[in-house]
């Protein structure tokens, strides 16, 4: 009986229904407090400056008088504050919770119709409002109930100085301010027990379908990713359904590519790996043998270095923050790049349309388009024989550069030009024509115009040949790569 007593509230908060009710009526409650909080301080913060305004607007009036004639006798008031008094409290009228005071030499003077005169009763406030030199403004708990002032001096008469006094009573304020809170507060709770009801409901409407997902997807195991949640309906959990079906068809591909990949990779590195072993077996004394062996092993390490280079290259790629964005002069690019290509084999190399340097501005990264041009008229050397013509060309417009490269070879099989920029995709004829390498080398050319904006396409030219171009926006937008 113990063991169960003390289960039972776990058992009872494990449940997610509960604590989905709970958690959003806690949360519920917290932004109705602090909402009501909210309300009560900008109603009392309003208070205050409605009942500051209304005491300076008293003021500037009496001033305004203070600064004009005397009814009765025709002459300004001067410095005769009594008379200011005497007539600004029988022309003005206080305003409801609102009075007036004077004081005339440092004692009582007039006062408003209906002021409370429990007012004067406090000494020291009477003292305090005697001894103002400079307009003073406070508030104070009065007999009458909290009250809050402004008073200012006015000349003097004689030996005798005045001094006017505008208040304004909050209680009855306050009092509606304390109204409207406990109307919101008592409105909230109301709201608050019943989303608490309709939470309760909802939730459980919502969970029952979960444990037949969660039991679906239990059947889903790492070895065995063909199993589909049944879907039915179009509301939010049969789109989260689908979304699950859709996640897990892509860790089945993701999964079928990375055997693929590491497939490719154990075939393409085993190579080099057994020759770089057997060639370190059959190290011996004999320098020139000793010397070629080396010579070979280098060349291997060389070919496994350019495998992980490129490997690299593609997972940064991945990342979408891989380029260093800079001004390139296309006129100077084109220069560099047809010195270099014509390095890659003995082709006829033709540049063609490059614009004068300094004329066309490309914000790109300059190495890395360096690095996709150089691929592609790598793979061009690949498919064409010495003596072939590749050209290398570039087509500037007021949006966008297109650099291609041109060659005379046999063209592209037809069936697989739309899978030329996937990873790891080589057709029959790159296959025939080498094995040194791992079919990325468009896929890096892909990556790199995509992180630019741009994108690169492949096509067979009516002249012959195969024709690959980047095209790159002069203001490049930059894509997140998947």
């Amino acid at each position: 009986m113990t063991e169960e007593a003390g289960a039972a509230p776990s058992r009872w908060w494990s449940s997610i229904r509960i604590r989905i009710v709970v958690g959003y009526v806690v949360l519920l409650a917290a932004a109705l407090a602090i909402s009501i909080l909210l309300t009560r301080q900008v109603l009392v913060g309003r208070l205050a400056s409605e009942v500051d305004q209304a005491l300076t607007q008293e003021v500037e009036e009496l001033r305004n008088l203070a600064g004009g004639t005397d009814p009765a006798t025709g002459e300004p008031f001067g410095t005769d504050v009594e008379a200011i008094f005497d007539t600004f409290l029988r022309r003005n009228v206080p305003a409801t919770d609102e009075a007036f005071f004077t004081l005339v030499g440092g004692e009582r003077f007039l006062s408003s119709f209906d002021a409370p005169q429990a007012v004067w009763s406090d000494p020291n406030l009477a003292a305090e409002w005697a001894a103002v030199t400079v307009p003073s403004r406070n508030t104070v708990p009065t007999g009458a109930g909290e009250m809050r002032y402004l008073a200012v001096p006015l000349g003097s008469v004689g030996d005798a100085s005045g001094v006017f006094v505008v208040a304004h009573f909050t209680d009855d304020d306050r009092d509606e301010i304390l109204v409207v809170v406990r109307v919101l507060t008592v409105a909230g709770l109301v709201v608050l027990v019943a989303s608490a009801l309709l939470a309760w409901s909802l939730s459980g409407r919502v969970l029952r379908p979960v444990r037949e997902l969660t039991a679906t997807a239990r059947r889903i195991s790492e070895t065995d990713l063909s199993q589909r949640i049944e879907v039915t309906g179009h509301d939010e959990l049969a789109e989260l359904g689908t979304t699950f079906n859709e996640m897990v068809g892509r860790l089945e591909e993701g999964f079928d590519q990375q055997r693929q990949f590491l497939d490719d990779v154990a075939h393409e590195l085993r190579t080099p790996i057994t020759i770089v072993q057997g060639n370190v077996d059959l190290l011996g004394d004999d320098p020139a043998e000793r010397a070629a062996g080396i010579e070979t092993i280098n060349d291997e390490l060389d070919r496994m270095n350019r495998y992980v280079t490129d490997l690299l290259v593609l997972a940064k790629a991945e990342t979408g923050d891989f380029l260093q964005f800079a001004p390139v002069d296309v006129g100077e690019l084109m220069v560099t790049l047809d010195d270099r290509i014509r390095t890659l084999g003995e082709r006829n190399w033709v540049l063609v349309g490059s614009p004068a340097p300094g004329s066309v501005a490309l914000l790109a990264d300059r190495a890395r388009l360096v690095q996709a041009v150089l691929n592609l008229a790598s793979n061009a050397v690949h498919h064409t024989q010495t003596g072939d013509t590749i050209s290398l060309g570039v087509d500037a417009t007021h949006a966008s550069v297109r650099i291609w490269v041109l060659d005379t070879g046999p063209g592209i099989d037809p069936d697989v030009i739309d899978r030329l920029f996937e990873r790891r995709f080589r057709g029959a004829a790159s296959r025939a024509h080498r094995s040194d390498g791992m079919g990325i080398g468009l896929s890096i050319v892909d990556a790199i115009a995509r992180g630019h904006g741009g994108h690169a396409e492949a096509a067979n030219d009516p002249a012959g040949g195969a024709r690959f171009t980047i095209e790159l926006p002069l203001d490049p937008i930059t894509e997140e790569l998947p």
